[in-house]
């Protein structure tokens, strides 16, 4: 399975010609139209997003279909954002961008994204498509991007250090989480820096799921003002199962940490953890790189059971999606692109079948499940339950602030009640969000 390059965490020619113009075409009033092969359909991608394998399969249906010229422009992730503010609010602008998935809210309230609501059954093509990419590209009720392909974090474990304590089957529900960490603990009693599950305070992405499987917000929009919502009950209760579950699995030196600083794929590698939860791409990079003796066959993966006994804890998902620019002069034909990057047929064989990354839809992932190797199951099953980060301007912001790590932090070293912890948290949001 590939790395995903952003963060943390993927066509039958006979079924693919269906796809006509008018069926690509929006059905929106607002649309503009310019006659194939006027000029060529400018689309930017960012790099590594797509394959060369992928885009050459996009744009000769594409051409095929319309008549149309594409003219794909690679971006780079270094400072991408300042060249987006430009070019999207600039004439010429792109008629097809590629970005993540929570970017949309930022553009999308400037009016810099034309509103894709009208065309979302057209572009959805029967596919259900995964929250986490869906909710973020959708502000103020309304759908502005398309869901490209998606990245997320699961459970990461050593199948030796399972296996030595009894246990061959990954876990498939909450007490069988904890009971099985419960084996590997004493199975490696007395060994102090050991942890059954790795887990950093300041792993937010992590707590968040604890907090999501509860019903718990991060934030919420409140009469057109964001406001943080983990002071709430649902959130707490979340807030306090996260604390227990990192200090009885993780050492007390994790309590304060990021996952950086130690790196939490070192001590995997090193033997100092059984398991840990983290993006797919680390494997290879870090995991793997450090300890070449961990190879494939000793790593296994599954998605974070439910502590309410309902399927797997909500992922943050990342990834990709499709915008089309309000300034773009070639709208219906941008659609008609993206109608066939986001189609069933795409996703299967080359988002997947080529590049390794996860489809956007709850059909793309069950269509896969023969194919998928023990490394990638838990990330596959991990994103048929997922959720982002709040579709508000400026949240970045937030994320600037590091309140989401200091409100974890605080709960797993017990500096501050859960209570007082996310009353400062929500005061952050307020403040960052203000006036955005």
């Amino acid at each position: 399975m590939k790395v995903l390059t952003r963060a943390v965490a993927a066509a039958s020619a006979a079924a693919l010609a269906l796809l006509g113009l008018a069926a690509c075409g929006g059905s929106s009033g607002s649309s503009k139209t310019t006659s194939a092969g006027d000029k060529p359909l400018t689309v930017w991608l960012m790099q590594d997003d797509y394959s060369e394998a992928t885009v050459k399969a996009i744009n000769e249906q594409f051409t095929k279909t319309t008549g149309a010229k594409v003219d794909v422009q690679v971006q780079q992730w270094d400072g991408i954002t300042t060249k987006l503010d430009t070019a999207l609010s600039t004439a010429g602008a792109p008629d097809v961008v590629d970005f993540g998935n929570t970017m949309v809210a930022d553009y999308a309230s400037t009016g810099a994204l034309l509103d894709l609501t009208a065309d979302k059954k057209d572009l959805a093509q029967g596919q259900k498509w995964l929250a986490g990419l869906e909710e973020p590209a959708t502000y103020n009720g309304a759908l502005y991007a398309v869901p490209g392909f998606a990245g997320n974090r699961a459970v990461i474990y050593n199948k030796q250090m399972w296996a030595d304590a009894g246990i061959t089957n990954p876990p498939t529900t909450y007490a069988e989480l904890t009971a099985d960490l419960d084996k590997i603990a004493a199975a490696h009693k007395g060994e102090a820096d050991f942890s059954p599950f790795y887990l950093p305070g300041q792993n937010w992405y992590a707590g968040i799921q604890f907090v999501w499987d509860r019903g718990g917000e991060i934030a919420a929009d409140k009469g057109g003002a964001w406001v943080g919502q983990m002071a709430q009950p649902n959130a707490i209760q979340g807030l306090n199962e996260f604390k227990a579950f990192q200090n009885k699995y993780s050492t007390a030196a994790s309590r304060t940490v990021s996952i950086d600083n130690p790196e939490q794929e070192k001590i995997f590698a090193d033997g100092k953890a059984a398991a840990i939860l983290a993006t797919s791409g680390v494997i290879k990079n870090s995991i793997q790189a450090a300890n070449p003796k961990m190879t494939d066959d000793k790593i296994a993966t599954f998605a974070f059971p439910s502590i309410t006994g309902k399927g797997t804890q909500p992922v943050m998902l990342g990834g990709s999606v499709f915008g089309v620019p309000a300034k773009s002069d070639q709208q219906d034909l941008a659609k008609a692109w993206i109608k066939i990057a986001a189609s069933p047929e795409i996703q299967e064989k080359y988002i997947f079948g080529d590049t390794g990354w996860i489809p956007n839809s709850e059909e793309g992932i069950k269509a896969v499940q023969s194919k998928l190797n023990q490394i990638s199951k838990g990330y596959f099953a991990a994103a048929l339950t997922s959720k982002a980060t709040p579709p508000a301007p400026g949240w970045a912001s937030v994320s600037a602030t590091k309140a989401p790590e200091a409100l974890f932090k605080a709960v797993a070293s017990g500096a501050s009640t859960p209570e007082a912890a996310a009353k400062v948290f929500d005061d952050a949001v307020a403040k960052a969000l203000a006036n955005k």
